[in-house]
């Protein structure tokens, strides 16, 4: 089972794809050219590690609090993807693992697990 977390909610934005033997990161400086790209990016990442689209299974995107642009252009992404490649998605924030402490990226969909965050519902929170 191939995960695909995505962050775009800081400075930098975040990906990282977990699969049954192997953890890949990217960091990507957070601008509006790469919000554009972002698409590019994913499946650039994607090819780089030998993967497509179609082998991941579900993908974990930070739902905010942070950047309108970026969460609002990620979560578009990711509702399309759902849409034309039916992978599942879970939209967490920080906010939602109350009392863990040291959250790493690698730990989210054990996280999403634990605090039963509900699968493809989208509830974004921007930063004001």
């Amino acid at each position: 089972m191939n995960k695909l977390i995505i962050d775009v909610t800081g400075e930098n934005f975040f990906l990282m794809i977990i699969t049954n033997n192997d953890i890949y990161n990217i960091t990507k400086e957070n601008t509006k050219i790469n919000f554009e790209k972002l698409t590019l990016i994913i499946n650039d990442f994607l090819k780089s590690n030998e993967l497509k689209l179609s082998d991941i299974n579900t993908i974990y995107i930070n739902r905010g609090p942070g950047s309108f642009a970026g969460i609002r252009n990620s979560l578009s992404i990711v509702k399309a993807f759902n849409l034309t490649k039916d992978i599942d998605y879970y939209c967490y924030s920080i906010q939602d693992f109350k009392g863990e402490k040291d959250i790493k990226y690698e730990n989210i969909p054990d996280l999403c697990d634990k605090f039963n965050i509900k699968k493809n519902l989208i509830n974004p929170i921007y930063l004001s």
